[in-house]
């Protein structure tokens, strides 16, 4: 069975958002009187906005009810996406555009599954929402990575079986619900902390020149 669909994670493959992340999570690390740096907010990396509000509230000494945490969350998400504004075509790996129409070009349907729910508006900026059929992101599911909704969920979008699809992650938490799909796996330049039994049975690439042919060879 071939792969029709390749469903790339956003983050660390698409592009690369972390800095925004960062400025937005420290601002509201000041606010709270919490240290917070460039390190910690890698530990963030692919978790979903209130897991990382959690985490970041572990060196808070007092105690937030759930609506305070919505308000931070939500406060979070504003500056982020002020800062979004600012990402345009040009930040994009004009190699990464090429690949991206080649695999058009030769039949591939083309994804996005992510936790964030700006997926949408990233790739907007980014100039690259003619090349995705479908995005699954935090606006269209419930159950974020690590779980596997945001990539199974694609099958139905898709209409395809999920042994036809080739998934492209960057993130521990992407790789981990990747991994519980029962679909191809791939990682590139894959960011976090891993175990073994993480990278099992997974496929690094080097750049995403390799991903055409490790498609063409699961077909073969």
């Amino acid at each position: 069975m071939r792969v029709k669909v390749i469903i790339f994670g956003l983050d660390g493959v698409i592009c690369h958002t972390e800095k925004y992340h960062y400025l937005a999570w420290k601002e509201i690390a000041d606010e709270l009187g919490i240290p917070f740096t460039e390190e910690m907010n890698r530990h963030f990396i692919g978790m979903s906005r209130m897991d990382s509000l959690n985490e970041l509230l572990k060196g808070y000494p007092g105690s937030l009810s759930r609506v305070e945490k919505e308000v931070l969350a939500e406060q979070k998400n504003d500056i982020f996406k002020s800062c979004l504004i600012t990402m345009t075509e040009r930040d994009v790996d004009p190699k990464l555009r090429m690949q991206l129409r080649q695999l058009k070009q030769e039949g591939y349907l083309l994804a996005i599954a992510s936790s964030s729910k700006n997926a949408g508006i990233v790739i907007k900026n980014l100039g690259l929402d003619s090349y995705f059929d479908t995005i699954s992101d935090g606006n269209s599911n419930k159950k974020l990575k690590p779980n596997p909704e945001v990539f199974l969920n694609i099958c139905g979008y898709l209409q395809v079986k999920k042994e036809e699809c080739l998934i492209v992650e960057g993130t521990s938490y992407g790789i981990r619900a990747a991994k519980k799909t029962g679909m191809h796996v791939a990682a590139l330049h894959p960011e976090g902390e891993y175990t073994m039994e993480d990278m099992a049975g997974i496929t690094v690439l080097d750049d995403l020149e390799q991903l055409k042919r490790h498609a063409a060879h699961i077909y073969k």
